[in-house]
């Protein structure tokens, strides 16, 4: 069964090219494009990673994170955060969050790519 990965992010055009190199990679992919349906996608479908933007109209990543945290299933599932914010707190904030990994936007397709694979197979 292919891993599932979760991709909340409001910019449509970074998630269709996540969406098209996800599935050519073998993985089942959903696409959540705001924070309020990416906690309720992750809630149903309990995916193997989660790819994360910071900022969105709804609720940020952030706040996305620390309610999938809260849920003893959802708070295990490994998450990068995607942003174009290049700020070193934004980093720390990140890590302060529990996420497992950061990419600036743009982003390194190879590198994203690895730690999504090293992610799900651990």
């Amino acid at each position: 069964m292919a891993k599932h990965i979760l991709i909340i992010d409001d910019d449509r055009d970074i998630a269709g090219a996540l969406v098209i190199r996800l599935k050519a990679s073998g993985y089942a992919v959903t696409h959540a494009p705001n924070g309020l349906e990416g906690v309720e996608a992750a809630t149903r479908i309990k995916p193997d990673a989660i790819l994360l933007d910071i900022r969105m109209p709804d609720i940020d990543g952030f706040e996305v994170n620390r309610r999938l945290k809260e849920d003893p299933e959802l708070g295990l599932i490994p998450v990068i955060l995607l942003s174009a914010n290049l700020r070193e707190n934004a980093r720390k904030q990140a890590v302060d969050a529990g996420i497992h990994e950061f990419f600036s936007k743009p982003y390194d397709v190879p590198g994203l790519m690895n730690a999504i694979k090293r992610m799900v197979e651990d």
